[in-house]
């Protein structure tokens, strides 16, 4: 049984911000399967609707995975990346309409001339090669240092691809700034036009749809509601899941719940008005990554829940959740003592890890026989 204690506060939305530590594992049993090991640092992973697997290799490789092949070679035609750091080949998803035209998009730290930035790429999958590759996106402006990229991506009902960036550490001042592309979540149409309704149309990035962020290191559209949630990494405490609202300032660095690595207070306020409260924040840190809501039919129970990765804690992670709002978290995995990286939920209603490590898997999750 978990020993967990809960500590809420209500926002104005209604929505409720928790902090809750889980101290004990999930007793639960689940059935574990490596499906591919020898992934250096996997990153991201999208479906197609062959169930093939596309994997992202942080050291700047993309790959394929299938059940009766195994892992594909390295993919010809992927760009350069700047691998220093947290930089590299990053978050990739496949086109709402990959059957007929084959394409994915890519997030990557791109290098450029003073620095890098986070870029989204848009190309097309023929056998083991891309082609006819793009970018689409590149944040703006460039800087000369290897962390807080961001860079999950999701594309909602409407097609819309968003796309999270970091603060890039130095810069976390940007944050309150919405006219440079610094610890927001952008909006774009898929060829890289700017969706007529972004709320900072005429400003100098009209990209951005949220502001106020830290490191955005997960994404997801409810499979139901069709909202868009995001996760990110707080300091030293303070890592946060938001529901997005279009124009919203999520508060980064006026208001936080962790204080900066070497304990010294980056701000000694949790709220202010007009910045939004977290549904859910941790602290400690669990330095999540990687989250999805669960829907399909192998575990009924966890219908609608939000899973998360962590990787500092080393679990899948699991919070109960009533519409809105978060209930019950659980641990699972911890024993493996393995940095889950990302988290998906395969056509077949399995639940799908990457680890992050030099000799990275992929974890196929089944319910326990």
């Amino acid at each position: 049984m978990n020993n967990t204690s809960i500590f809420c506060r209500f926002a104005a939305t209604s929505l409720i911000a928790c902090s809750v530590s889980v101290t004990a594992a999930d007793t639960a049993e689940l059935e574990v399967k490596e499906l591919a090991t020898g992934l250096n640092h996997p990153w991201g992973m999208t479906f197609l609707p062959d169930n093939r697997l596309v994997i992202t290799e942080r050291g700047g490789a993309i790959r394929i995975y299938d059940a009766q092949n195994g892992l594909s070679s390295d993919l010809q035609g992927v760009p350069d990346a700047a691998t220093n750091n947290q930089g590299g080949m990053l978050d990739i998803v496949a086109d709402p309409d990959f059957a007929n035209n084959q394409t994915l998009y890519f997030c990557y730290s791109k290098p450029g001339e003073g620095g890098s930035s986070s870029a989204v790429s848009q190309a097309r999958l023929d056998g083991e090669m891309l082609v006819e590759v793009k970018d689409v996106f590149t944040a703006q402006p460039l800087v000369d240092n290897g962390f807080h990229f961001g860079c999950r991506l999701g594309f909602d009902a409407q097609k819309n691809l968003y796309i999270t960036l970091g603060d890039r550490y130095k810069y976390m001042k940007e944050a309150q700034n919405p006219d440079n592309h610094f610890g927001t979540i952008v909006r774009i149409r898929p060829d890289g036009s700017v969706p007529e309704d972004n709320p900072f149309i005429d400003g100098n990035a009209p990209e951005v749809f949220s502001y106020g962020h830290r490191n955005v290191q997960g994404l997801t559209i409810h499979p139901v509601t069709g909202d868009v949630w995001a996760m990110e990494h707080g300091p030293k405490g303070g890592d946060e899941v938001n529901k997005l609202g279009k124009g919203n300032n999520y508060g980064w660095p006026t208001i936080t719940y962790g204080v900066d690595y070497s304990g010294e207070i980056i701000s000694d306020k949790t709220k202010q008005q007009g910045m939004e409260q977290p549904v859910i924040y941790w602290d400690p840190s669990i330095a999540p990554s990687g989250m999805t809501f669960y829907q399909g039919d192998k575990f009924k129970a966890w219908q609608g829940d939000l899973l998360v990765g962590a990787l500092k804690f080393t679990h899948l992670r699991r919070i109960e959740m009533d519409g809105d709002k978060p209930g019950k978290q659980h641990e699972y995995l911890r024993d493996r003592n393995q940095r889950i990286r990302d988290v998906e939920v395969g056509p077949d209603g399995l639940i799908y890890l990457l680890t992050d490590e030099a000799n990275g898997k992929l974890l196929q999750v089944s319910p326990g026989k």
